[in-house]
């Protein structure tokens, strides 16, 4: 598992998770039809994740393109400690 830098907004979380998702679009040879068809979205949507045209798009609707492409997401929330500073960390 390779660790991403702290996201600090909503931005940067949905750019980190696109590109996971994009990442596994490429792996499995997948055209933006078939990624379409497969996370129940238009290959328009696939073309703007593609694209990180991220506006009218949902951290939600991400993740749950992630989980449809076979990906597995662990969530894990825990208080920052005096060597850590609060933060979210995406990492795939």
């Amino acid at each position: 598992m390779r660790s991403s830098p702290e996201v600090t907004d909503d931005i940067g979380l949905k750019v980190a998770l696109a590109g996971r998702i994009n990442e596994v679009i490429l792996l499995r040879g997948l055209s933006q039809s078939e990624a379409a068809a497969e996370v129940g979205t238009s290959q328009p949507k696939i073309s703007q994740i593609r694209r990180y045209k991220l506006n009218n798009i949902s951290v939600g609707r991400l993740l749950q393109a992630l989980v449809a492409l076979g990906q597995r997401i662990d969530i894990v929330i825990s208080p920052a400690g005096e060597r850590t500073s609060p933060a979210v960390r995406v990492a795939a």
